[in-house]
Formats: C-alpha cells, structure tokens, sequence
C-alpha cells in the first residue's frame, strides 16, 4: 500500500488539469464528483437542505443567514457551516487532562466534536476568522477562558494569556499563545459595558504578556522571538526526526508564523496605546517596525521565492527547506510583505486539484496529519492571503477546497489527507490523518469567512471588497445577474458585469438602501496567474550529525554523499561523492550540521547540530565563580534533566534567569530554559561579555512558567496543575564557551547552540 499511495503522491503532482474550469463550475451548482465519489445538495420544502455526500445523507434546517446564488450547493454548505457553529456552542466544557475530566462551566465554543475543551490557538484562529462578527458574546467568553492571572511568580493583578500544555512542558518551548490578539482585536471597539469591560483585560494582558514574551523568548541579536511554529506543533510531522527526543532545539528555534503574531500583537499594543495616550504607544511601534524588518531578513529565502516555516539557533541560524501555508497567509495579511514577494511567494506555493497542503514539501517516512493534509482553516487563511495580492486562481482554488471538502465528508472536517481529500487513508504505519474531528470549529469558521469575506467581500469592518474570481461566476450565478447574502444585520447582492474580461470581478459602485446593499462587479486583470503543482513532492531524509576529526589547526568533518555542510548558519561545502572537508579552526565555538541534497535540487532538513569548542566545567555550589581566560564574549548553558511530564505536553518546562556579574562590569543575564526529557541535556544559552582575567559570579533564580498561572490550578493531567506552581529540574554542572562576537558583522553571536 506504502508503494501505492508513494506513485500516487508523484503522479497527482503533474496532473493538475485546468482546461474546463467554467463547465467544471456549472456542475458545482447541484453536485460535484472527486475521484469517484459524488456528493449533491438538494433545497428542502419549506427551506433547509439535504445533503447527500460520501457516507450518508445529512439534513440542514434553515439558518439565520442565507445565500441566494445559482448553486443550491454552495447555498446549503454555507446553511451546513451555520449548523456546526450552532452545535459547537455548550454551557460546559470537558478534557481529560483538567478536572479529572469533569466538566467545567463554561458558556463557550467547543472545538470539534472530538475536541470538547476550549485550545488557545483553536478559538483564536476561529474567532479571528469567523466567530467575532458572528458571535461577539460567546466568542469573549472563549477567549477569557484563556486568560489568567499567577498564583505565584508575578504581581497579583498581572494578567497574561495561557499557553496551553505542549512541547517539552509548554511555553517558553511553545509561544504562539499571543495568537489571542489576533482574536481580541475584534472585540474591544464596541459601545456596549461588556466591550469596553473586555478592552480593558485586552490591554492589561496585552502589556503584561508582551513583556513576558519580550524578556523570555525575544533574542536581540536575532531581532526575533524564539519558540514553536503556531499550529504546526507536533515536532515530528514538520521538525526534523530527532527533535522528537529534543525539544531544546525547538526552544532555541525561531519560526515565522510565531514572529508574525507578536508582530500583530505589538501593532495592536500600539493602537490601544495611542486610543489611550499612553507612551508604549511609540515603544510598540518601534519593537514592531524592526520586527517586520527581522522577519524579511531572517526568513526570505531568495533562491525558491518563499518565506522559510523556521530557521536554526542563534548559534546556528541555518535555513530549512520547510513552508508552511499559515505562517506565509499570516504574513502576507499583515502588510509586512513587499506587494511583489507577496505575489511570488503564493504563487510558488504549490498546491494538487483537491487543495493546499498545510506544509512543503512532504516529510518521508512521517504519518499523515500536518504532513500530507490539507487544513481547511488554513486553506481560509489562504484564500485571505490570495485576496489581498489579487490572485484570482488561488482564491478559486480554496473555494471550491473548502465545498469539496465539506461536501464530501459531510462536515467541516479539522483536516484532510492531501492527495486524495479523504478523511482517511490506509498507508500502513503512516495511515491518517491521525487525528480527525467533524465539525472542527477553525473549520467551520474558516467555510463561513470564505463565504461572507471570500466570496461576497464582506469584511469585519464593514466595508464590502468583493474580489470574486471570474471562473466561479458560471457556478454561483449561473444565468443570473445577481447573487445576494442575508447577514443578520444587512443584505449584500453583487451584480455581475454585462461582459466578462480578465480574470477577477472586484466591487464597483455601490448602491445603499437601507439594510441593502448592491455591488456593481468590475471585470478586471488580477496580480497572479499561476500556480505551482508540486504539493505532493517529497523532501529526502535528513542526514546524521556531522562526524568531526581534530586535524591540528583545522577541523576534519566527513561529507556523505549528496550532502551539504553548514558552519554557524553559512553553508560552506556541498559533495556530490562522499568526501571530507578541511575547515580551519576558530577560537570561537564552531557549530556545524548536514542536509540532503536529491536531484531535483530540493534539500532535507538538517540533521542534529554538533558544535565544537573549547568548554570550561564550572560545578559547585551556587553562586558559581569563574576567572575569564581571555577578553571576549561567552555563551553559558546548564546540564540538567527535567523528570516532570512527558516530551510532548505538559506545563513544568524549568525556565531560571541566570545573572551574570563581572569585575567591573554592568549585569548581564539571560534565560535559561531546561524541557522536559528523560536524558540529561543542556539547556538554551545565556552569553555576555567578560574582560581578560575577569572574576565573574553566576547566581540562578526562578524564571516563569505556565504552571504559575492560576488558569493551570485545574490541571489534572500532570505535574504543576492542583498542586501547585513547579519550575524544577535536576541542575548539573555550567558548560562555558567562547563564542563569536557580536561586533563582528559576518560572524552570528551565538546565543542559543546545541552541543
């Protein structure tokens, strides 16, 4: 079957096909087929709709919003996405890893039938999506269920957003926790006492969270934050192999979906400011301003035309051939990106007939779940990015992802295996999606904003920028001339033009009338053209660590074939035949990794980091004391193993701050961060500078982790939950490195290693 499914994958990467797309859109107005499979809507006596799809027949009554277009298809999806958002609304939410798995009160949304707790990252997303304009109340209530105050660790009426368990015992591992703001933002301009009761939490935790984030996991060197891809968080479905034993390496990381939010999350700090008067307002602005331009030096990567998922350590800032989709449609929806790369970098994500994958390429030897699968939630991402450059083939092909998925499967599915668009595919051990849930609510958020954003224009301030591809029209209007949306508050129609030219209809003159609204569409030429065809590539498998030699002066490292060499974050050799490189030896710690290179010229992920230097040992009680050998800059790291909870959840990563003093000198410091494992490790980096002869103290002190919060007294699954705050490991001795300097342009200050 594995061999199957493999010529599958390579095959559907050349077949996309497009010589039909107006007679293929006209039989999307009842049903559709896909591979055999055929799924048709049929309008009901009285209003509501029966579907008929893949495993059975499902009937949707009538919904409070409605669209009137030639495609009883599409009309009854969008009734179907109203019926899930209406049973995703509970007075009680449940996970076994809380409570014991007893309910908890709680007027919110769930997150999927399979799912009925309420995830940060979930509801965020959703509500940024969808639940905001639709649902302002429950949607506020979701969102407070994420935000606590400490029951130890910080001043008794700061507020910060919970990272929910994850990665090597949660934040700082995983940081994408200020996805919140991208939800709140929505909820915090009305005139009613629970708005401005909820803008005045926002901008609480807003201050008090950026500032968290910005002393634990901002790294001035990199000019970026460091921590987990958002939403892409099981390390083995997108993160090299060996991160699955190693999480550290992941905390030391920085990835570009994660950047974007704290990028958002400081403009949003600059509006409330300035809304406020307050003088952060010009803070934010400048930590958000050289943000943007750290993203767009950190990220781009010139030679595929696309913006990397994640890149390496400080020490080792090497570039990935990863991708993902969200981290790219985030990015380019927040204006950060050049119009013109804006425009490259969505065309040459590639895509199959049945959809956008989540990441590029594929993983080898990787079950299917973020690897292999469309997201739905992402495909609305993405059809928001495409929109915003003007795609018109992009925007079509996520439309009609979005029907063909839910259509089929008969709900909005949390994900989809790529090639096929199935719910399920049997690949032997790789066999997925792995995890799979109905009505998945960033799902149907992500259905009803392709329909009332992505179709008719309607957007969440209001106004009404209808981009409309002009190969949906023979779908959605048929012989009409007009096709219209009822919301609960207006009604919006868009009127086709008499002659269709160029590719993308966008509004034109608008006619109000009352609570109606009329778009005159515009014919026009839209920015893309293209799209690449490769969704179902395949990178090769990532390569060992590096085997390093001593050789007197220089450093003898073996280079397998088809491999490339990086020496901190520069590649410095390729082989195309096993050989071994000769590179001179530094004073500074030298840090040095691996990739695969196959024929088409597509490269692996790295594989584990192995760096080289002269360490000094420092045991002993704390304070610990050194004598600096020579004048430079340093990088620190402690050995420890952290016994409290498993690699892949939890809360109690042991995060300390290490102050460093010297002779002489201002403090320095820095965080140290200890994951969750079962083998003993060394910790991220602390680096400072010390003067020749120096004597320098070490002291160590609490940090902040996710058990602090009293959001996390009600966790059951693990340590630091009802028995209170735990930030412990089990401390070894100080590992100290001479590291490049700083002050030296071509060199990356190391900060943040793997030995």
């Amino acid at each position: 079957m594995a061999v199957a499914v493999a010529c599958a994958l390579a095959c559907v990467s050349t077949a996309w096909s497009t010589p039909s797309v107006a007679a293929e859109s006209t039989q999307w107005r009842q049903s559709l087929e896909w591979r055999g499979q055929t799924a048709s809507v049929e309008p009901q006596p009285g209003g509501g709709y029966l579907l008929h799809h893949a495993a059975g027949d499902r009937r949707v009554a009538v919904q409070p919003m409605t669209s009137d277009t030639a495609s009883p298809l599409f009309d009854g999806l969008f009734a179907l996405a109203q019926a899930e958002l209406d049973a995703a609304k509970v007075a009680s939410i449940t996970d076994g890893a809380f409570e014991r798995g007893q309910p908890m009160e709680c007027p919110c949304f769930e997150t999927g039938e399979k799912w009925r707790y309420v995830w940060t990252r979930d509801v965020s997303f959703a509500t940024d999506l969808a639940l905001a304009r639709l649902e302002p109340e429950r949607a506020r209530a979701s969102l407070r269920f994420k935000l606590s105050g400490a029951r130890e660790g910080a001043p008794a009426d700061a507020r910060f957003v919970a990272q929910d368990t994850g990665s090597g015992g949660s934040w700082p591992i995983s940081s994408d926790r200020v996805v919140w703001f991208l939800a709140a933002q929505h909820l915090i301009d009305g005139n009613d006492e629970d708005s401005r009761r909820f803008a005045d939490e926002v901008w609480q935790a807003l201050n008090d969270t950026l500032a968290q984030d910005r002393r634990y996991v901002f790294d001035a060197g990199m000019g970026l934050y460091r921590g987990e891809t958002s939403f892409l968080d099981w390390r083995e479905q997108s993160y090299p192999r060996w991160t699955a034993n190693d999480v550290g390496f992941i905390a030391q990381s920085f990835a570009l979906s994660t950047n974007v939010l704290q990028y958002r999350a400081l403009r949003l700090g600059e509006r409330m400011a300035r809304q406020r008067g307050d003088a952060r307002a010009q803070q934010y602005a400048s930590q958000a301003q050289a943000l943007a331009a750290a993203i767009e030096r950190a990220f781009w990567r010139e030679d595929r035309g696309l913006y990397m998922s994640y890149i390496g350590t400080a020490a080792h800032p090497v570039p990935f051939e990863a991708y993902d989709l969200l981290g790219l449609s985030l990015l380019i929806d927040s204006g950060i990106v050049p119009a013109d790369r804006a425009l490259r970098a969505l065309s040459r994500y590639p895509v199959l007939d049945s959809g956008s994958p989540a990441i590029w390429p594929q993983q080898p030897g990787t079950a299917i779940y973020h690897n292999r699968a469309i997201w739905p939630f992402v495909s609305a991402y993405s059809l928001r990015a495409a929109r915003a450059v003007g795609h018109a083939p992009r925007i079509a092909h996520e439309v009609r992802s979005l029907m063909r998925g839910a259509a089929l499967a008969g709900s909005n599915m949390e994900n989809f295996e790529l090639t096929t668009q199935a719910v399920h595919v049997d690949d032997g051990a790789l066999s997925g999606p792995v995890v799979n849930s109905p009505r998945q609510l960033w799902s149907v958020a992500g259905y009803l904003d392709m329909v009332i954003g992505g179709v008719f224009g309607v957007q969440a301030d209001g106004r009404i920028d209808a981009k409309l591809p002009a190969e949906l029209v023979p779908m959605l209007f048929g012989d009409r001339q007009t096709i219209s949306l009822q919301l609960p508050e207006r009604r919006v129609t868009l009127r086709r033009p008499r002659k269709l030219s160029g590719d993308l209809l966008v509004a034109g003159k608008q006619h109000v009338d009352g609570a109606d609204t009329v778009i005159d569409l515009v014919a026009t030429r839209g920015a893309g053209t293209s799209l690449a065809h490769d969704a179902a590539t395949f990178a090769p498998r990532s390569p060992d660590a590096p085997v390093i030699d001593e050789a007197g002066t220089q450093w003898q490292v073996d280079l397998p074939v088809q491999t490339r060499l990086y020496e901190n974050g520069v590649r410095v050799a390729d082989a195309t035949e096993p050989t071994t490189t000769k590179l001179p030896k530094q004073a500074a710690e030298q840090c040095f990794s691996l990739t695969r290179i196959d024929a088409r010229g597509l490269e692996s992920l790295h594989g584990p980091t192995r760096c080289v230097g002269d360490a000094q040992i420092i045991t002993g009680n704390w304070p610990r004391r050194w004598s600096a050998p020579q004048d430079g800059r340093f990088a620190v790291r402690l050995d420890f193993v952290n016994h409290h909870g498993p690699i892949n959840t939890g809360i109690t990563a042991a995060v300390k701050w290490l102050e460093v003093r010297c002779a002489d000198q201002p403090s320095q410091g820095g965080v140290l961060v200890m994951p969750h494992g079962e083998q003993r490790q060394r910790s991220s980096a602390v680096t400072f500078h010390a003067p020749a002869g120096a004597q320098c103290r070490f002291d160590l002190r609490d940090g902040f982790n996710m058990s602090y919060l009293s959001h996390f007294a009600h966790y059951t699954g693990g340590t630091g939950g009802e028995s209170g705050p735990l930030n412990s490991a089990e401390l070894g001795a100080l590992h100290l490195v001479q590291v490049a300097d700083p002050g030296n342009p071509s060199v990356i200050p190391a900060k943040a290693g793997i030995p």
